[in-house]
């Protein structure tokens, strides 16, 4: 009921401020003198009298928004919203949602939907990273400090890296800090994501490392750095700088000062001619050292067992009391139901992604301009594809897929209405009204607040990197996972997934998609076919890491082997 007199209120006070845009009160001219006649005089008064009350009505209108603040917001509560900067979108491709809807009602999932590449089996984890780090060798004559910067998983890369330069350096690395994240603001520490304890128990006969800065470096600090040039600083550091580089500009400073600080450092050190034995270090920071600490695992165990293990009412009813009721590792949840396998959909379609595509997502001009303000005051224009047009964007398939679109591939592919599907987000740019086409094809769409009770997920809320470590775990453990645009969440879980046990891991083909999409007359047959025929090798099948590609993304040949 609230929502409904919200929604009118709003459309009222919409319709009022274009009866004022018409007001010639309004615009300065100036009003008649009154007529002799008392008709003419009575006309004045009224007209004199609509006038103010939509002067009060004006004021209102800029009264409200501080009052209730919340109901002005973008995306706020997902209602209608008279300053917002997008109108509620609706379904592009109706045509292709009715028969989709349709045809499912007598479709079952291909027999191999669910089954890993076929040569997973062949494929295993090699991390052997030399002799152990002796005593005398840990007893190191200077330190490397790092502080990161980005989302998760960019930090994550860091972590591996900075390991890897102490390591060629023969340095002792500080624990790395996080810097708060400008999109999110969040302030999350390594410590709040990572298990420390466990982070240098694992690496101790590989690398010096300690949690703090001794006590004469207490002021190598992000504030020391950010308030003038600093001799200790290092900065300028190319993207994917081979050892050569560190050698020549950050161990002299090491030995002049005791200590270097490389800022920033994310993607810093290259893939390429870079010793064995350190590669399968960066692998075994990565995939063996990054765990996350018990209260992250702790919930998102509880997340799995309920998504193989929940009862289908109970996940289309998001029975919160049950869900108060139940622990990870609890044997009645578990007792006498079969396995049940589940998608992980990593669903980045937020407000920094959509500006950054410089694509168009059926927001009309309202839509663009926001996007294009967003774009001009986070990267300052400096936006490469928004010097082409929607058209060229989506040839070149660098669009972004919306929820809509992601319903129709994972449909094409095979998933129904019986796939339990957990989204993997943390806001999506569009609301409620964006993800209403994907519910629609997936009536069991779960996500990390939809399968935990008020109290699990309290401690994570209003924290990125928190939230977005809960997915990651997640993620790394569904039956098959894909991403709906490329990123380093994707990139980072393509190489985890590879190293864990060759999982699949679906990479959707953007290219193909724009040309299907665009094409206004395809039918779901033949849009099914050509998703299926077009994603048939791109499952997750191992293949060795080309020049410059990710260690992290292709950990083959260097850290997982191919048995003879």
């Amino acid at each position: 009921m609230a929502a409904a007199v919200l929604a009118a209120s709003v459309d009222t006070l919409r319709d009022c401020c274009h009866l004022m845009i018409k007001s010639p009160m309004l615009h300065g001219s100036s009003l008649q003198k009154p007529s002799p006649t008392l008709k003419h005089a009575m006309r004045t008064a009224a007209f004199r009298k609509h006038a103010r009350e939509r002067s009060i009505l004006s004021l209102a209108i800029l009264i409200l928004p501080i009052l209730w603040p919340h109901y002005y917001e973008p995306l706020g509560k997902h209602m209608p919203s008279l300053f917002s900067e997008w109108e509620a979108p609706k379904p592009v491709y109706g045509t292709l949602m009715e028969e989709i809807l349709k045809a499912r009602l007598e479709e079952e999932e291909p027999p191999d939907l669910w089954t890993p590449p076929s040569d997973s089996e062949l494929w295993f984890p090699s991390i052997d990273t030399g002799p152990a780090m002796n005593s005398s060798a840990q007893n190191t004559s200077g330190y490397l400090q790092v502080f990161l910067e980005g989302g998760l998983n960019q930090q994550r890369i860091a972590i591996c890296d900075a390991v890897a330069v102490a390591k060629l350096l023969g340095v002792t690395l500080i624990l790395p800090e996080f810097d708060v994240n400008p999109f999110w603001q969040d302030s999350s520490s390594f410590a709040d994501i990572f298990d420390v304890d466990h982070f240098l128990q694992a690496l101790t006969h590989d690398v010096s490392i300690v949690r703090d800065l001794p006590r004469e470096f207490f002021w190598s600090s992000r504030e020391y750095y950010a308030t003038g040039i600093r001799a200790t600083r290092v900065k300028n550091t190319p993207a994917r700088s081979p050892p050569s580089w560190f050698f020549e500009n950050v161990l002299p400073v090491i030995k002049m000062y005791g200590i270097a600080a490389v800022v920033p450092f994310s993607h810093r050190l290259a893939y390429d001619d870079i010793p064995l034995h350190i590669q399968r270090l960066r692998c075994k920071v990565n995939f063996q050292a990054l765990r996350f600490v018990p209260a992250i695992i702790r919930v998102g165990d509880a997340i799995i067992e309920r998504l193989q293990f929940m009862e289908t009412e109970r996940f289309i009813q998001r029975d919160t009391d049950y869900l108060e009721s139940i622990k990870a590792g609890d044997l009645d949840l578990k007792m006498g139901r079969n396995r049940r396998k589940f998608l992980a959909l990593h669903l980045r379609f937020d407000r920094d992604m959509a500006a950054h595509s410089s694509c168009e997502f059926g927001g009309g001009k309202i839509e663009r301009l926001a996007l294009a303000k967003y774009r001009r005051d986070l990267w300052n224009g400096r936006v490469s594809n928004s010097h082409h047009s929607d058209l060229e964007l989506r040839q070149l398939g660098k669009c972004p897929l919306t929820p809509e679109e992601t319903g129709l591939l994972l449909g094409g592919l095979g998933f129904n209405h019986s796939t339990r599907l957990y989204v993997a987000s943390y806001k999506v740019y569009g609301g409620t009204p964006r993800m209403a086409p994907l519910q629609k094809l997936f009536p069991l769409m779960q996500s990390k607040f939809s399968l935990t009770s008020e109290q699990e997920i309290t401690p994570f809320r209003n924290k990125a990197s928190q939230l977005a470590a809960l997915d990651y775990y997640v993620s790394l453990q569904s039956d098959v996972f894909i991403s709906a645009s490329p990123g380093n969440m994707h990139n980072a879980l393509v190489g985890h997934r590879t190293y864990a046990g060759v999982k699949k891991t679906i990479r959707p083909d953007l290219s193909l998609l724009s040309r299907l999409f665009m094409n206004a007359t395809i039918k779901w047959t033949d849009f099914q076919e050509e998703v299926r025929h077009g994603h048939r090798n791109r499952i997750g099948n191992v293949k060795p890491r080309q020049h410059k590609q990710s260690l992290y993304t292709y950990p083959a040949p260097d850290c997982v082997c191919k048995r003879e």
